[in-house]
């Protein structure tokens, strides 16, 4: 480990839980609002990062009352610098939301988890930190192991350090909007989730999205469970 790099505390952390999506393969339903068990997902999702970081962020572009409503910092996409509001959300993909939390991020490091996988893991920020620090990396991404052993990514489950903000704003404002080729300009930290996180998921299971309706009713019989699972970290 470097030794002149400071220890990462999960107060050192945003969590932003990236809702500002088009939800295109639900209908263009707002996918950060659509329940289960009851609950909208980006609670879901908001009471799983909440123990992991210091304080949790919303991105989204419409019903921002609604997302206001479960009384947490609700931050839409930046707008372009040189002029108004667009006439509808541009819904420029995650690396938006990315920027939009970096500028809103009053703390040295942002955690992005996407609205629509609510399983991630219960140690996402400390493994992702604890790469960070070690590698002296500015990003640090969740994979999994593919059918070979190979790293897949997950690139919206992302530790981003606050001095990126600029770089990321630049990037998405000439056009930019893949992750991978964004993160590929500074030192990145890939991190293999390749076991059970040793609450209620296996690897590949705890990045499952919800992109569908019937994926959505796939995390059902799960969710009735959670709620009544302490060892889950969500409250009930």
């Amino acid at each position: 480990m470097h030794h002149d790099t400071p220890t990462i505390l999960r107060e050192h952390i945003t969590g932003l839980v990236l809702a500002g999506g088009q939800g295109s393969r639900m209908g263009v339903a707002d996918k950060g609002l659509q329940l289960l068990a009851g609950k909208p997902l980006v609670q879901w999702c908001a009471e799983r990062l909440a123990p992991q970081v210091g304080t949790v962020v919303i991105n989204a572009n419409r019903h921002l009352d609604r997302y206001a409503a479960l009384g947490l910092r609700v931050v839409p996409d930046l707008l372009p610098k040189d002029g108004d509001a667009p006439a509808t959300p541009s819904f420029a993909g995650p690396l938006a939301g990315f920027a939009a939390g970096l500028a809103a991020c009053t703390t040295p490091w942002l955690l992005t988890v996407a609205c629509d996988t609510p399983r991630f893991p219960t140690d996402l920020a400390a493994r992702l930190a604890a790469a960070a620090q070690h590698s002296n990396a500015l990003i640090a991404m969740a994979c999994t192991a593919n059918g070979a052993g190979n790293p897949l990514p997950q690139p919206v489950f992302c530790l981003l350090h606050h001095s990126l903000a600029a770089s990321v704003r630049t990037f998405v404002e000439g056009g930019g909007h893949k992750i991978r080729h964004w993160t590929q300009q500074h030192p990145c930290a890939m991190v293999v989730f390749d076991e059970a996180d040793g609450a209620d998921n296996t690897a590949e299971s705890a990045f499952f999205n919800a992109n569908t309706a019937q994926e959505l009713a796939a995390l059902e019989h799960w969710a009735q469970s959670a709620i009544h699972t302490p060892a889950t970290g969500l409250r009930p």
